[in-house]
């Protein structure tokens, strides 16, 4: 594997933001899963992959490479329903409505990072260029 980072750093400032966010929220919920739950390290992260998955989310509006609706394509609606299920995650957890709170955010986690992330592997895309030169 050889690493492309021109192709990083050649791409807009929004798709930069939500590669970054992408990432740090794949790392962070990764650790995230192998945390102690209930702990107030585990909501203090959990906060702000939350945060960063709401920027993934966010980001993904301005991003138009694939268009199949005018500017938008599948993934935007996968953004509106990530915006929507972090909600009903966060409420849940506050709720204690602890096993819906996991299985919202494992959900969230697997499709909206991991398998979307898979997609973007894919050759002609960026993250194929950057990961795969």
């Amino acid at each position: 594997m050889s690493l492309n980072f021109a192709s990083f750093f050649d791409a807009s400032t929004i798709i930069k933001l939500h590669i970054i966010a992408a990432f740090f929220a794949l790392f962070m919920g990764a650790g995230q899963m192998v945390m102690r739950k209930g702990t107030r390290p585990h909501r203090l992260v959990g906060k702000i992959w939350v945060f960063a998955m709401v920027v993934v989310a966010l980001s993904s509006f301005f991003i138009h490479e694939i268009r199949v609706i005018g500017n938008f394509s599948p993934i935007h609606l996968l953004s509106i329903i990530t915006l929507i299920w972090l909600v009903f995650g966060v409420q849940a957890a506050r709720k204690k409505q602890i096993k819906r709170h996991q299985i919202i955010m494992n959900s969230i986690y697997f499709f909206a990072l991991i398998v979307t992330g898979f997609f973007t592997l894919l050759p002609g895309r960026l993250m194929h260029e950057i990961l795969f030169g």
